[in-house]
């Protein structure tokens, strides 16, 4: 089983550590296009902040979002699942699974990143700013980047196995599964007899959903089996196909 989970906008900066060093990655086939993201966005911000700031969608008042990006290359490093924050995260809550919890995540779990494309929890990445949707100057848009390289990799790392996409919008975009078994998992709030999805539960029960089955060790091989290790965690699932409906009436 793979499951793929998104990033998070918000993420904490490493205080020590060394360096980036993109060869100690895992998926070592992304090396290279992580390389001219990379190249890419430190060129934009070692230009003028303001134009920096416009590309990358933040404001002037977040001047020092492009100060990290320049310094991407020399800032100190931390495991993926202490940079990465946000709704998701918390609720997922590596830092306290158990050991056997935790080895499985470094094996089942791959954090989407728009700038290096695919990271494991245990991977060693510095706090950056770069959405998905975003274009960079003699590069494009790093959603194309990644969409030519992430077929192959993600295909090799899930198998024979499962992949459980949790990935939000912009990163389906990055790649959409094809030639592998998934299972689409959307979060749906029921209130008053109505059904919508609303973003902080479904980014909490993602996280959840997430935490539970590597606390069970489950490694559900189909959407249907998935679906039932669900139920057996307490969880609605309603099934289409790939899609697996989670319904919840309360955080």
């Amino acid at each position: 089983m793979l499951i793929l989970l998104p990033p998070s906008e918000g993420k904490a900066a490493a205080r020590r550590g060394k360096p980036l060093d993109l060869s100690t990655l895992d998926f070592a086939d992304l090396t290279a296009p992580r390389e001219r993201v990379l190249d890419a966005l430190v060129e934009l911000c070692e230009g003028d902040p303001d134009v920096a700031a416009k590309t990358l969608g933040i404001g002037t008042t977040q001047l020092d979002r492009v100060e990290l990006n320049r310094g991407l290359r020399t800032a100190p490093t931390a495991r993926a699942d202490q940079v990465y924050t946000g709704v998701v995260y918390d609720a997922l809550d590596f830092a306290t699974l158990s050991s056997g919890a935790k080895r499985r995540a470094n094996t089942r779990v791959a954090v989407t990143s728009s700038l290096f494309g695919l990271v494991r929890p245990a991977d060693r990445i510095p706090s950056y700013r770069l959405s998905g949707d975003t274009t960079l100057p003699g590069l494009g848009p790093v959603a194309g980047v990644w969409r030519e390289h992430l077929g192959a990799v993600v295909t090799e790392a899930v198998g024979s196995g499962l992949l459980v996409d949790l990935r939000s919008g912009t990163y389906v975009n990055f790649w959409r599964p094809a030639g592998v078994r998934s299972a689409t998992v959307r979060v749906l709030h029921e209130h008053n007899g109505q059904r919508k999805v609303v973003s902080h539960f479904n980014k909490a029960t993602k996280g959840r959903i997430v935490r539970a089955l590597l606390e069970a060790g489950a490694d559900p091989r189909t959407p249907a089996t998935l679906a039932a290790v669900l139920r057996d965690l307490d969880w609605v699932v309603e099934e289409d196909g790939s899609q697996l409906d989670v319904v919840v009436s309360e955080l």
